[in-house]
C-alpha cells in the first residue's frame, strides 16, 4: 500500500508473505524478481503498509481494484489539516497532518464537502488515505497537492518543519461549533429568533480547508492560512493571515483581525450547550403549543363588528367580515386568508395582562399585509390588541400604541 525505498517496490505490487511479526510490527515478504537487487529476496514492511488478502488469487484481484490509486499520493499544504474518521468535516478528527507531509491515497469516498463562504460546496473530493505511520482515515482534497509516484523515495514532511505538538485546548476549539454571542443571549432571555438561528452565523476555523470564516448578519470575512500556531497561553495565530483567537473560557472565544483601515477588531463567539438545530426544534414545539392553546379554545371566534376568525390545524387562518378594518388595518385586496406565526414574545411588563403575542400574515395578496397582536384567552373568547410595528424590537413586543385598537371575538359554542 506504500512504495518501499530499498529495494524500490511500487505501491500496488502483489508480494508473497512469509511471516507476520506482531513484536516488530512488520511483515516479512518476498521481493518480486522485477524489483530484486543482488542478495535482496526478502524485506520487512510495516504492518499498516501492506494489505493481507490470504491468497495470491485474492491479492491479484485486489491489486486490479487498487490499480487506479496505486501510484496516487498527496502532499499536505496546510499545517494541522485533519484526517477524519468519516468523509464529513463534522466527524471525529483522528490525525493532524504536518505542513508538507505526504499521505497515500487509497480511494475516493462519497461524503459531504465543506461549504464555501458563498454557500456553495468547495471544489474537491474526500479521499480515504493512509499516513506513513499507519493511520487510516478521510481527508478532503482542497488543501492537498495530489501527485503520482512511480519510483524513488516518497518524501514526507521535513523534520525542519514545525512539528505538530499536542494542544488539547486547540483540539477542543477545533471540535466545537462557535456561534455568535447573540445566540447565547437569546437562550438566556428565552426569546428565540428562529430566522436568525437558521442562518447559522458562526466562526469557522476552517481546519479542513485552510480558510477561516466569520459569518455574521452584517459581516462576512475569510482568511486563508497555512497553519494554526500557539502564541502563548490560550492564544493562537493563523499563520499567513492577520487572524488570531483567544480562548477566554471553555465556552467563550475571542476572534481578532485587522481591518483594512488598520483598526484591530474583536468579536466574541460561544460554544452553546445545545445544538442550534435542537434549539430550533424546541422553539418550534413551544410555538406549536401556544398555537394549540388558541386552536383548542376555538377554533372559531366571532365578533359582531369585526367578523369571524377561524384557526386551522395547519397553522393557517381565515378571516371573514373584517370590512370595518379596511383599509386602516387590512388591505381591501385580501380575501382574508393567511398564516399564523407564534413568533413574538412580550416584554415582562405585559406578562400580567396578556397571554402572549403572534403575527397574522395575509398570504393571498402580493403586497405585504401583516398584523401584530398581543392576545388574552378567556373562557368566553379571544381579545386582540393591535401592536404597531414600531412597538416590536427583534422578536419582542416592547411598546403598545398610545391609543390601541382592541378587538374582542367570542368563542363559537360547540354544536
Amino acid at each position: 500500500m506504500w512504495s518501499t525505498e530499498e529495494p524500490p517496490v511500487l505501491s500496488g505490487t502483489v508480494m508473497p508473505v512469509y511471516i507476520k511479526s506482531n513484536i516488530n510490527q512488520v511483515w516479512v515478504v518476498g521481493v518480486p524478481e522485477t524489483f530484486r537487487k543482488s542478495g535482496t529476496n526478502k524485506i520487512e514492511i510495516p504492518l499498516s503498509q501492506l494489505e493481507f488478502t490470504g491468497s495470491k488469487k485474492k491479492a491479484v484481484r485486489r491489486a486490479e481494484e487498487f490499480a487506479q490509486y496505486a501510484h496516487a499520493y498527496a502532499e499536505n499544504l496546510q499545517d494541522g489539516l485533519p484526517i477524519r474518521d468519516a468523509p464529513d468535516n463534522g466527524s471525529k478528527r483522528v490525525y493532524r497532518l504536518r505542513l508538507g507531509e505526504v499521505i497515500k491515497i487509497l480511494s475516493v469516498a462519497r461524503g459531504n464537502p465543506p461549504i464555501s463562504t458563498t454557500g456553495d460546496p468547495l471544489p474537491g473530493d474526500w479521499y480515504k488515505v493512509l499516513t506513513h505511520d499507519g493511520v487510516i482515515g478521510y481527508c478532503f482534497s482542497y488543501r492537498l497537492k495530489i501527485f503520482d509516484h512511480n519510483g524513488g523515495p516518497v518524501q514526507t514532511a521535513s523534520v525542519t518543519q514545525r512539528e505538530t505538538v499536542s494542544d488539547p485546548d486547540l483540539e477542543m476549539i477545533l471540535s466545537q461549533t462557535w456561534s455568535p454571542e447573540s445566540y447565547q443571549q437569546m437562550i438566556n432571555s428565552r426569546q428565540i429568533n428562529i430566522q436568525e438561528l437558521e442562518k447559522h452565523y458562526r466562526f469557522d476555523p476552517g481546519q479542513d480547508t485552510g480558510i477561516a470564516r466569520i459569518i455574521l448578519p452584517n459581516l462576512e470575512r475569510q482568511f486563508q492560512y497555512d497553519g494554526i500556531y500557539s502564541n502563548g497561553e490560550n492564544s493562537w495565530s493563523f499563520e499567513g493571515s492577520n487572524l488570531q483567537m483567544i480562548l477566554r473560557s471553555n465556552n467563550t472565544l475571542a476572534v481578532q483581525f485587522t481591518e483594512s483601515t488598520g483598526t484591530r477588531r474583536t468579536l466574541l463567539f460561544v460554544s452553546l450547550s445545545t445544538d442550534v438545530n435542537d434549539i430550533i426544534v424546541q422553539e418550534n414545539a413551544r410555538r406549536e403549543g401556544r398555537f394549540m392553546n388558541i386552536y383548542n379554545q376555538g377554533p372559531v371566534f366571532t365578533s359582531s363588528n369585526y367578523g369571524t376568525i377561524t384557526f386551522l390545524r395547519t397553522g393557517d387562518f381565515t378571516w371573514a367580515g373584517y370590512e370595518l378594518l379596511v383599509p386602516q388595518l387590512i388591505s381591501a385586496d385580501t380575501k382574508g386568508t393567511g398564516r399564523v406565526n407564534m413568533d413574538l414574545y412580550i416584554d415582562s411588563s405585559f406578562e400580567d395582562r396578556f397571554n402572549g403575542a403572534f403575527t397574522f400574515r395575509f398570504t393571498d395578496i402580493r403586497q405585504n399585509n401583516t398584523l401584530y397582536f398581543m392576545y388574552i384567552l378567556d373562557s368566553q373568547g379571544l381579545r386582540l390588541e393591535v401592536i404597531p410595528e414600531y412597538g416590536i424590537e427583534d422578536v419582542t413586543v416592547t411598546r403598545r400604541s398610545s391609543s390601541p385598537t382592541v378587538l374582542y371575538f367570542f368563542r363559537d359554542s360547540p354544536l
